[in-house]
C-alpha cells in the first residue's frame, strides 16, 4: 500500500516566494484535505489562514521538525480548480509570493479565517426575461454578428468605439446570448461610481439575479454577493477589479469596461492587471472577453494589430448624435479670471442661458496645489514626503496628497513671519468656488473625492445631474468616465497641460485617452456638443494630431516612439523598488539584488537610482530597472534572482516589492 499522505503542502500569506508543510491535523479524513480549502496553521508565534496546495507523503523539511496544523477550516474548496491554478499561475507571472496571492483573491473575512456561514438567499433564480433591446445600427449589428460568429470559444475582441457610440448596448445584447444559454456573465468597471448605473441598466434589461462587489460595500454583503455568483444564482456580477476572482459556476462571458483605464492595476502588495488576469482566466475557462474603451491601451491596440487580439470597431454615435466640435484656446493671449479664459467664460454664458448643462474638468482636488510666501518663497511641505502640500480651504487644513498627512494653515509665514499667504494654483474646490462668484443663481455640483466622501453623497450628486437641478458641473476624472449626461453640451478642459511634459513615458498616452473621455461627455443625445481646451501650447503636435486626426493616428504615433524608443509593449519592463528610513539602506540592497541579476544584450539594469518620487511617508525610495528584449529572459532572471535576494541581510532593513509589467514608474 502506498503510504499515507500526512504532509500538507501550505501557502501562507507571508513575502517568501515558496510554500510551507505541516502535519495534518490529527484523526481527520484524508480524503476531505482537497487542495483550495484553508487551514490553520501555526507559523512562528503567529496563527495563519492558509490554502493548501497538495498532499504529500514525504517532505523537504525534517519530518520530525514539522509542526502540525491547528484545523481544517473548509469543507469545500474556497479556490476551486481553476481559481486556485489561476492564482499559480498569476503568482509565478507577477513574481508574488504564492501565499499572498491565493489569499489576495479571496474575500476579507474569507482570508481572515471567517467560516462561510449560511449567506445563500432562500429563493432559486428566475427564469430570463429581457426587456426590448435597442434596434443595433449597421456598426453594431457588424460587431455583434463578429462575436456571435466566433462561438463560444476563447477569443479577445477589442471593442473600440469612440464615446457615445453604444459600446454598452453591445455588451448588453452580446450578454443576452450568453445568458439565455444559462451561463453567467462578469463585467469589470474601473470605478466604484460607474458601479449604480451599470448596474441599473443591466437590471432594467435583463430580469435575472444581478450582484455587485466592490470596496465600499460591507464585508458581509461582499461576501454574501460573493456565494451568490459561486452558487451560480447571480447571473450577472459587476465589479471592480477583485471582481476577476469571484467564482462562478457556469462562466460565459467575462467583459471589460474601459480596459485601458489604470484603475485595472492592483498597485500595492499582490500587483496585477484585472485586464490582463481576465485573458488569462477567459483562457482556462474556454470562453470569450470583450475588452471596450473609446481609447485602447497602447498594448491592447498593439495586440489587436498584430493578430492576437479581434479588433472591433464603432466610428460614429449611436442614435444620431454628433461628435462634439473641438476648439482650443490659447491661454497666453486671453484675458484669464481666476484660471478661466474669457472665451470659455462666454461659452458657459451661452450653453447656460439655452438650457443646458455645462462641465468644467479640473483633475486636481482641493483648493489650491500650493500655499506660498511672496516674500521669501517659502511654501508649505510635507516634511515627511518632501512634495507641497495641498490646501484643503473648506476644512482648514493642509493635506499631503501622498501620504495623508494634515497640518493647520499657518496665518503667517513660518520663515519670514509674513502675513497674507497666497494660495497658488487651482484645484476643484476653489474652481466651484470661482464658478458660484461668477454664475451665482446657477446650482453647482462638484464632483471629486472630497465632495463624494460620506456614504450617498455620490449618488444623490448624480441623481441632481440627471434630474436638471444641477447646471453646472465641476470635478475630477470621476466626472470623465462612462457616464451619459444628456444635456452637456459644453465641457470645458480647464487644464490640458500637465501629461505633454510628462517624465513617465506613459504620460502622453493617459492625456489622450483622458482629453477624449471627458470630451465625450458633451453632445451625446440630440443636441450638438462643443469641447474647449485650454492650453498654454496649441501648437504641440500630439495635441494638435489627437483633435485633428483622431485618437488612432495619436496612437499610431505613440507606438512608432514606443517602438523606436525599445519601451514597451516592444519591451518587457520590472521595477524592484526598496524603501526604509534610511536612504543608503534601501539603494544598498538593491545594489546587492542588481549584482545577482546577471545583464547582458538581451536584458539591461537600470540602478539603483531614486524613484521619480524619493521620499514617501517619511522612508527614502530607491527602484530598480530591468528591460528585457524577450518576456521569457525577463522572468528567467527573476526566477532566479528573487529567491536569493530573500536571503540577503540588507533585505532585512528594508521594505521591498516587484512590479513586473509596471504601469506606474513613481
Amino acid at each position: 500500500m502506498p503510504p499515507v499522505p500526512d504532509i500538507l503542502q501550505i501557502a501562507v500569506p507571508v513575502p517568501l516566494r515558496r510554500h510551507f508543510d505541516w502535519l495534518a491535523p490529527a484523526e481527520y479524513p484524508r480524503e476531505n484535505l482537497l487542495p483550495g480549502i484553508r487551514i490553520q496553521v501555526p507559523f512562528g508565534k503567529r496563527e495563519l489562514t492558509g490554502i493548501l496546495l497538495n498532499t504529500a507523503s514525504r517532505s523537504d523539511q525534517e519530518t520530525g521538525k514539522l509542526r502540525q496544523a491547528i484545523r481544517v477550516i473548509d469543507e469545500v474548496p474556497v479556490l476551486g480548480p481553476m481559481l486556485l491554478g489561476l492564482g499559480l499561475r498569476m503568482a509565478d507571472y507577477y513574481q508574488t509570493p504564492v501565499g499572498e496571492a491565493l489569499l489576495g483573491m479571496l474575500p476579507a473575512l474569507l482570508r481572515q479565517g471567517k467560516p462561510r456561514g449560511d449567506l445563500l438567499p432562500q429563493t432559486s433564480s428566475s427564469s430570463l426575461h429581457v426587456e426590448s433591446s435597442l434596434v443595433p445600427n449597421a456598426d453594431q449589428q457588424a460587431t455583434l454578428d463578429a462575436i456571435a460568429g466566433a462561438g463560444d470559444a476563447f477569443n479577445v475582441f477589442l471593442l473600440e468605439g469612440v464615446t457615445g457610440s453604444g459600446k454598452t448596448e453591445v455588451y448588453l445584447q452580446a450578454m443576452e446570448k450568453v445568458l439565455l444559454a444559462g451561463k453567467q456573465v462578469l463585467v469589470l468597471v474601473p470605478e466604484i461610481g460607474l458601479t449604480p448605473q451599470t448596474l441599473a441598466r443591466f437590471r432594467e434589461r435583463f430580469s435575472l439575479p444581478v450582484v455587485a462587489l466592490h470596496s465600499r460595500m460591507s464585508e458581509k454583503k461582499r461576501l454574501q454577493h460573493w456565494q451568490i455568483a459561486e452558487a451560480g444564482i447571480a447571473r450577472i456580477v459587476i465589479g471592480t477589479r477583485s471582481a476577476i476572482f469571484t467564482p462562478l459556476l457556469n462562466p460565459g462571458l467575462i467583459v471589460i469596461d474601459e480596459e485601458h483605464d489604470t484603475s485595472f492595476r492592483q498597485q500595492d502588495h499582490f500587483r496585477y492587471h484585472a485586464r490582463d488576469v481576465a485573458i488569462l482566466r477567459a483562457q482556462m475557462e474556454g470562453i470569450p472577453v470583450i475588452l471596450g474603451s473609446a481609447t485602447p491601451s497602447l498594448e491592447s491596440l498593439h495586440n489587436a494589430r498584430a493578430g492576437r487580439y479581434r479588433h472591433l470597431c464603432l466610428s460614429g454615435r449611436a442614435g444620431g448624435a454628433s461628435l462634439p466640435v473641438f476648439q482650443l484656446t490659447d491661454m497666453r493671449s486671453q484675458p484669464v479670471q481666476s484660471g478661466l479664459s474669457e472665451a470659455l467664460l462666454a461659452e458657459v454664458r451661452t450653453h447656460l442661458s439655452a438650457g443646458n448643462q455645462v462641465m468644467l474638468f479640473l483633475n486636481r482636488r482641493g483648493f489650491a496645489p500650493t500655499l506660498l510666501c511672496q516674500e521669501c518663497g517659502w511654501s508649505a511641505i510635507c516634511s515627511r514626503c518632501d512634495i507641497r502640500m495641498t490646501l484643503h480651504l473648506r476644512e482648514g487644513i493642509l493635506l499631503c496628497h501622498h501620504c495623508d498627512r494634515r497640518a493647520k494653515i499657518p496665518s503667517r509665514c513660518p520663515e519670514c513671519r509674513t502675513e497674507g499667504l497666497q494660495a497658488t494654483g487651482q484645484g476643484t474646490e476653489r474652481l466651484e468656488e470661482n464658478l458660484s462668484e461668477f454664475f451665482p443663481q446657477t446650482p453647482i455640483v462638484r464632483i471629486d473625492r472630497d465632495a463624494t466622501r460620506r456614504k450617498g453623497t455620490l449618488e444623490k450628486a448624480f441623481a441632481r445631474i440627471h434630474a436638471g437641478e444641477a447646471k453646472l458641473l465641476a470635478g475630477t476624472q470621476m466626472l470623465a468616465k462612462g457616464h451619459h449626461f444628456p444635456d452637456v453640451t459644453l465641457v470645458g478642459i480647464v487644464d490640458a497641460d500637465s501629461g505633454l511634459f510628462s517624465a513617465d513615458f506613459r504620460g502622453p498616452e493617459r492625456m489622450g485617452q483622458l482629453l477624449l473621455q471627458v470630451a465625450g461627455r458633451a453632445g451625446r443625445a440630440e443636441k450638438p456638443g462643443v469641447v474647449m481646451i485650454q492650453t498654454h501650447h496649441p501648437d504641440h503636435p500630439l495635441l494638435t494630431l489627437l483633435l485633428q486626426e483622431g485618437y488612432s493616428a495619436f496612437a499610431t504615433a505613440l507606438l512608432l516612439e514606443r517602438k523606436q524608443s525599445l519601451l514597451p509593449p516592444f519591451s518587457y519592463l520590472a521595477l524592484i523598488r526598496a524603501e526604509a528610513a534610511n536612504a543608503q539602506a534601501a539603494k544598498c540592497f538593491l545594489q546587492e539584488m542588481g549584482e545577482l541579476i546577471p545583464s547582458d544584450s538581451t536584458l539591461s539594469i537600470l540602478g539603483p537610482v531614486p524613484a521619480p518620487m524619493p521620499k514617501r511617508a517619511g522612508r527614502f525610495r530607491f527602484q530598480l530597472l530591468l528591460q528585457a528584449n524577450l518576456r521569457s529572459v525577463l522572468h528567467q532572471a527573476l526566477k532566479k534572482a528573487l529567491p536569493r535576494g530573500e536571503t540577503l541581510p540588507s533585505g532585512k532593513k528594508v521594505r521591498w516589492s516587484v512590479d513586473v509589467d509596471p504601469v506606474e514608474m513613481v
